[in-house]
């Protein structure tokens, strides 16, 4: 690896705190075999963990941001997984995405720091690659009915609504609603440390 690649490879904390909690969930939710795409892969950190814990799964990288898939690209290149395979740039909310076909599609952290829209078009384009029975896994903190949200929640919804009004912690209840406007089903709320959620919705 060059020292520019090197200098590429972003890193966000949070993720050496929950990839092992999240790969325990998905050992139940991931086909054995088969394409996981991941949407707004952010830093490349988490699907390269999935790639070495699933290696009979082939995972594929996406983001719109460019220095997210730089990021992406220093972290999978390093690293030198061969299931692994190059990001390709990805925006949720696009009518027509990169990717044909998936038989699982994950997306961490990204609907309460994307405007609604971006929510919308997860569960679009997820709909639309997804075969009957593949799962659409969530992760991220929400609100839901009947639970109290907690201090620390309520505080980073305010921190992102003051960055962008757009942004915020969803109601699990509306984005559930929406994932069943394009043919899922949900099939369970996993709680997760730090006040998360795991999210697992099938396609009927």
């Amino acid at each position: 690896m060059t020292a520019s690649e090197a200098d590429a490879r972003r890193s966000a904390p949070h993720v050496a705190r929950n990839a092992g909690p999240i790969a325990e969930v998905l050992r139940s939710v991931l086909p054995e075999r088969g394409l996981a795409l991941e949407v707004a892969s952010g830093t490349g950190e988490h699907i390269l963990h999935f790639a070495r814990e699933f290696p009979e799964l082939l995972w594929q990288p996406s983001d719109p941001e460019p220095a997210s898939l730089r990021s992406i690209e220093a972290w999978r290149t390093g690293a030198g997984v061969a299931n692994l395979l190059p990001a390709v740039a990805l925006d949720a909310r696009a009518a027509e995405w990169p990717v044909g076909a998936a038989d699982a599609v994950l997306c961490i952290n990204m609907i309460h720091i994307s405007p609604w829209a971006a929510t919308v078009g997860l569960m679009r384009g997820a709909g639309r690659l997804l075969a009957s029975g593949a799962p659409l896994y969530l992760y991220g903190p929400y609100r839901q009915a009947g639970v109290e949200t907690a201090p620390s929640n309520e505080a980073f919804d305010a921190s992102l609504r003051a960055r962008d009004p757009e942004w915020g912690l969803r109601e699990l209840e509306a984005v559930v609603a929406e994932a069943e406007k394009h043919g899922f089903r949900l099939e369970t709320v996993v709680p997760m440390p730090a006040n998360n959620i795991s999210v697992v919705l099938r396609k009927e």
